[in-house]
């Protein structure tokens, strides 16, 4: 498939693939495996932690008989899903570091993007590559790749996406970092983490799982809900409850991130506007005032904290001289045809 080797790079050098896969600057080959590009090196313990934890429960699953039809049905629930989605140009090129099983990545794989999905765990990654064939998606790849030491080109994506993932990493600072780079200039970085205000109500409750050996976890709306699924249950248990790696931001911590990468601040979802009628997620939402802000995360614990405090900051890579032509409409972003529960769509 040609959508991926002018968005791909080599981890070890950066220098450009060609199909084998193998870089024309080093020579290293790299291999193909169940429809998955993979292009990792070795990373360092605590990376490799949460490698394996996901190795033995990707997150989040599909359900039997799933279907493109279920995927999109899905999305649409999801407020931020349909925002996301028509945020975004028709022919954008778009990435998700950490994509889990790539529901995400299927989802926003419609018109004429092309979409890499992009992570470090193989079993997600072959779920996520044989639902691409299942349901007839060939504008989008699957990458096994590490956001330290990335197989993906700089500067070469319209949209970076980046949910629920670096709070799972040693630095997540450092990791924002990395991913900024992903996205050319004037491109959108779109990044989820657990807030630290949000994640308060989940916190209380891992604590009363712990002292009952995770037989009890009070409250839980998703464990209630995947009563009937113990598969999606244990998954999401995992993730939530027993992860091995986890840090909290917030609102005003992020902000400083994108200032020292060069990153505009565009907006958050929710929003951190106590009044805020505007529904596009590209659109400047013109303030970021400190008191404001921190009332709207103390709100966030009940309108997130049910399902874990993950929020969304959204901002532009600083403007300059671009490597290629942006994608049509890319720098002001126009309503595509129309992702789901940020942690739960990736």
């Amino acid at each position: 498939m040609s959508i991926a080797w002018d968005l791909l790079a080599c981890p070890a050098c950066r220098g450009e693939l060609a199909p084998g896969p193998v870089c024309h600057a080093c020579g290293r080959t790299y291999a193909e495996e169940a429809g998955v590009i993979r292009l990792r090196l070795p990373a360092a313990a605590r990376i490799e932690a949460v490698r394996a934890f996901y190795e033995q429960a990707p997150f989040p699953g599909y359900p039997p008989n799933s279907s493109l039809a279920w995927l999109r049905a899905r999305g649409d629930r999801s407020s931020f899903a349909r925002r996301l989605d028509h945020a975004i140009a028709g022919d954008a090129r778009i990435v998700e570091v950490g994509c889990g099983t790539g529901q995400m990545s299927l989802y926003l794989a419609k018109a004429d993007r092309m979409v890499i999905g992009a992570d470090l765990t193989m079993a997600s990654l072959r779920l996520g590559a044989a639902a691409a064939r299942r349901f007839g998606l060939e504008q989008v790849r699957f990458v096994e790749t590490d956001l330290h030491q990335p197989g993906l080109r700089k500067a070469a994506f319209d949209v970076v996406v980046c949910s629920g993932v670096l709070h799972h990493t040693p630095d997540p600072r450092r990791a924002f970092g990395q991913i900024v780079e992903l996205a050319r200039p004037g491109g959108m970085v779109v990044v989820g983490l657990y807030n630290a205000v949000a994640r308060i109500p989940l916190r209380l409750r891992r604590a009363v799982a712990r002292l009952s050996g995770y037989r009890w976890i009070p409250f839980d709306p998703v464990l209630r809900e995947r009563g009937g699924e113990p598969e999606r249950r244990q998954a999401w248990l995992r993730d939530q409850y027993m992860h091995p790696e986890e840090h909290r931001h917030t609102h005003g911590e992020v902000l400083r991130w994108f200032a020292e990468h060069d990153v505009d601040y565009v907006r958050a979802f929710p929003s951190a506007l106590l009044d805020d009628p505007s529904e596009d997620l590209f659109e400047p939402c013109g303030d970021a005032w400190a008191p404001e802000a921190w009332l709207a995360q103390l709100g966030w614990m009940a309108s997130l904290g049910q399902e874990g405090g993950l929020f969304v900051m959204i901002g532009r890579r600083a403007s300059a001289i671009d490597a290629r032509p942006p994608a049509r409409g890319s720098d002001v972003p126009s309503p595509a045809p129309a992702l789901v529960g940020e942690e739960e769509l990736r």
